[in-house]
């Protein structure tokens, strides 16, 4: 049977400014552990720290440009477009301008389940 899932639940994200994920699916609004589905509207100028998961991210650009920094290269994800980032890839995320995108994790976002360092 269909649920309708009626609003998000608002998850700060870690960096230099604020910045909520949305989350409409995963363990915080639904309680389900095999995927989350997120929406994040991300400021101008936000940086995020280096991280590493132990889950399959996705990312797909709404609007806007997602700039991806990767140990040894770095991707420009524009609107239309977007990254598949295995598990333990470690990876820092940041938007020049705003940006807008969805996030997919499998299986679901977790603090406990995701790795964070300032420094490379």
């Amino acid at each position: 049977m269909p649920k309708l899932i009626a609003s998000p639940t608002r998850i700060a994200s870690v960096g230099n400014m604020t910045k909520f994920a949305d989350e409409y699916v995963g363990f915080t609004n639904t309680g389900d552990a095999k995927i989350s589905i997120s929406r994040v509207r991300s400021p101008a100028g936000w940086e995020g720290v280096w991280q590493y998961a132990d889950y399959r991210e996705y990312r797909v650009v709404l609007s806007g440009v997602l700039h991806a920094e990767f140990s040894d290269s770095d991707l420009e994800i524009e609107a239309g477009q977007g990254v598949d980032v295995d598990p333990a890839e470690w990876v820092r995320y940041a938007t020049p301008a705003e940006a807008d995108y969805i996030t997919v994790c499998m299986p679901a976002f977790s603090r406990a389940t995701v790795h964070r360092k300032t420094e490379r």
